[in-house]
């Protein structure tokens, strides 16, 4: 069984940068394709980004390539998503996700844990 736990959601300028943290519990955590997830309002669940257990594997939406950065820090068990140059259709709730998943990194229905997600509004 993992818990995830995301954090450092809020209320940025447009252009400005945030910094969100998934940390896991469970000893498998570290074994997990983990993944990043955002649903807008009235709008589907979609995939943001995603690494592999061993971060050899990266994948990201074309809509936050060369904007958005994700790492993982497996003695730690956190996984960061670093957002930059941000923009107002980047605003809303983002879920990390953890799976075994060794293809398909951006549906969701491949991840089994989900955090209960945080909030990023882009507004000025």
């Amino acid at each position: 069984q993992v818990q995830l736990e995301e954090s450092g959601g809020g209320l940025v300028q447009p252009g400005g940068s945030l910094r969100l943290s998934c940390t896991g519990s469970g000893r498998s955590f570290s074994d997990y394709t983990v993944g990043w997830f955002r649903q807008a309002p009235g709008k589907e669940l979609t995939f943001v980004a995603a690494t592999s257990w061993s971060s050899s594997v990266r994948k990201f939406a074309d809509s936050v390539k060369g904007r958005f950065a994700i790492s993982r820090n497996n003695v730690e068990k956190t996984v960061i998503l670093q957002l930059n140059r941000l923009k107002p259709e980047d605003t809303a709730v983002y879920f990390c996700a953890a799976g075994d998943v060794s293809a398909t990194f951006g549906d969701p229905r491949n991840y089994d844990y989900w955090g209960q997600g945080t909030q990023v509004t882009v507004s000025s």
